[in-house]
């Protein structure tokens, strides 16, 4: 029996040290020989030396002491095959166990399908997922395409990381900009100013829309022309009561960022949604208002499925080399401080932040019994930074009657 002769083959430790894992899951087995796998694992993991058939025997019934009589039987008399059975020659096994492993993904993609064919899922994510977790170990000899590490190349790798330029001069000083591919969050408490911030670098001036790129912003919180006030009200730098009294000025300074941004209502929809947009669009950047709204509760725990969302988006920015930035709330272990970091992200542990290229959080100063007027300063904690690699805090200016940032 082939299987049971790949039992005595693993029961090297060598061998075993060499397919475990990925490339031998316990589904290439039939259920009975499987439990005896899971008990050679356990060995192999405890005890660093081959194994002999009663070594093995004995761990397993002292692990499964309850079984019946017929079960106890059976399973001695699968040991006692195994024991007769020769370990098969290392190339033989190794070819054997690549081929039950390629029809075990082939199942999983099959039953993919069929959710596929059943409109029971609506994503590519988990067909990612599948890629993802077995591309380098699905042919035994894999070959690698090494990236390019010219001096030339890594240069203008390093210019393309600033495409879009950042207005905030304090931010800019330390993080310059974003490019496609970039995953970014904000985060903030409630009524710190999150759609301003997006308004503002990309509408205000000199922002992203004026740079020439093609924005998009889809949000599920506020209403869309609230949103789009907020756009006019940054890229105009004026009121709503001063853009009512001077229509024209205020037309003029729009009209650069309204031919290069759209914004769309999008209460209830999900990342499959999302990624659509952008396959049909194919923007610059995308603004996702409030991100967390897009994940789908695939989980009891919101760690997992916003872990799960994050990895979709980042995704998403790689494949269609745009830049997502993700509007998220800050937990209310965030309220009235000012050094905030992306463990207080809500609902989230490190899965979201694990994710991100950029983390800039959004924080006010408390507010005191004595404090009369509105508070305008605002702190930007830059917590995550592949880009540049500096972590710290700016200071700028919140203009709340034009929703601009500042200084």
């Amino acid at each position: 029996m082939m299987e049971l002769a790949l039992i005595r083959t693993l029961m090297n430790k060598e061998f075993y040290e060499r397919h475990k894992g990925i490339r031998c899951p316990d589904k290439i087995f039939t259920k009975d020989t499987r439990k005896i796998k899971q008990a050679l694992d356990y060995a192999m993991k405890e005890y660093d030396s081959d194994l002999s058939t009663s070594d093995l025997e004995a761990l397993f019934f002292s692990s499964n002491q309850t079984m019946t009589t017929a079960n106890k039987e059976m399973y001695r008399s699968l040991f006692s095959k195994i024991n007769k059975e020769q370990p098969m020659n290392s190339n033989i096994a190794e070819e054997v166990l690549s081929k039950l492993f390629q029809q075990v993904v082939g199942e999983e993609v099959a039953n993919l399908g069929f959710d596929y064919v059943n409109g029971t899922v609506n994503s590519l994510e988990p067909m990612r997922k599948i890629l993802d977790m077995y591309q380098d170990d699905f042919t035994p000899n894999l070959k690698i395409d090494w990236e390019d590490m010219s001096l030339d190349t890594l240069l203008e790798a390093a210019d393309i990381q600033s495409q879009w330029t950042f207005n905030i001069p304090s931010l800019k000083r330390r993080v310059e900009g974003i490019s496609g591919g970039h995953f970014i969050i904000v985060g903030a408490r409630p009524n710190c100013g999150k759609t301003s911030f997006h308004a503002s670098i990309v509408a205000g001036p000199n922002g992203f829309a004026h740079q020439g790129a093609k924005v998009v912003v889809l949000c599920n919180e506020e209403r869309y022309d609230r949103v789009g006030g907020r756009y006019l009200c940054a890229a105009s730098s004026m009121s709503l009561k001063e853009i009512k009294e001077n229509r024209a000025l205020a037309a003029s300074r729009y009209n650069p960022v309204h031919s290069n941004v759209k914004v769309k209502d999008s209460m209830g929809k999900d990342l499959a949604w999302v990624e659509a947009v952008i396959k049909q669009d194919r923007p610059d950047i995308v603004i996702l208002d409030m991100g967390d709204k897009f994940a789908q509760k695939t989980s009891d725990k919101s760690d997992v499925y916003l872990k799960d969302a994050a990895i979709h988006a980042r995704n998403i920015a790689k494949q269609y080399d745009c830049a997502v930035i993700w509007m998220s709330q800050l937990s209310a272990e965030a309220e009235g401080r000012v050094r905030v970091d992306q463990s207080m992200l809500e609902g989230s542990r490190t899965g979201k932040a694990a994710e991100a290229d950029l983390m800039i959080l959004l924080a006010r100063n408390p507010v005191t019994d004595e404090s009369e007027e509105e508070d305008t300063q605002r702190h930007l904690v830059v917590a995550k930074n592949k880009l540049t690699g500096w972590h710290g805090r700016v200071i700028c200016d919140f203009n709340y009657q034009v929703g601009r940032y500042e200084g």
